[in-house]
């Protein structure tokens, strides 16, 4: 399979404008602006550890919090990821990847199967890191999978600094994703036994 494998999608309501290219085959090169500046060194550990090219533009409402921006970003990454997924054909489909940051641990793992489910586990013990709500993670998770068609587990295992958590589950993030997108070689159709996702 040769095909470029890649996407780039723009949506715009009243609340946001966002644009997202996204390159699967990268080799982790990041520009991303989002205007949450916590978001955007995230999204930086999803490219640089799962091999993504990845572009963000995004401008948002912050003047009333970074809910809408960060809601939106998942919501655009996911369907950059599914448009340059395509039809899924010769995926190796399912992956997984343990992160370790300092004293936190994190484990992520993704089906690629077309089915959007989260499943996230992942507690902070403060409000905020820097100007984005703590709980947004949990909710960024849950949007890309809807968004993305992937079924998703994300465990944070250790950790008492909420920024180690949460930058270690960004970094399992990516590495599933890059072990779930990856071609084998040895599978010619669909990742599946129904023969469809």
């Amino acid at each position: 399979m040769t095909t470029p494998r890649s996407a780039a999608i723009e949506r715009k309501t009243r609340e946001t404008t966002i644009r997202v290219e996204l390159a699967l085959d990268g080799t982790g090169r990041c520009q991303v602006s989002t205007g949450v500046g916590f978001l955007d060194h995230m999204l930086a550990q999803v490219a640089a550890h799962g091999l993504l090219d990845l572009t963000v533009r995004a401008r948002g409402d912050l003047e009333v919090d970074a809910h809408h921006t960060v809601e939106d970003v998942a919501i655009v990454l996911g369907q950059a990821l599914d448009a340059a997924l395509g039809d899924r054909r010769g995926l190796v489909r399912m992956g997984h990847a343990y992160a370790p940051l300092d004293e936190a641990l994190a484990r992520v793992v993704v089906d690629l199967g077309g089915r959007p489910y989260a499943v996230v586990d992942a507690r902070f013990d403060g409000a905020r890191l820097g100007t984005m709500d703590a709980d947004l993670v949990v909710h960024f998770f849950e949007t890309l999978a809807a968004h993305g068609r992937l079924g998703l587990h994300a465990h944070l295992l250790a950790g008492r600094n909420d920024h180690h958590r949460a930058e270690a589950l960004f970094k399992a993030l990516g590495r599933a994703l890059d072990a779930a997108s990856r071609l084998d070689p040895r599978r010619q159709g669909i990742p599946s036994t129904k023969g469809a996702l």
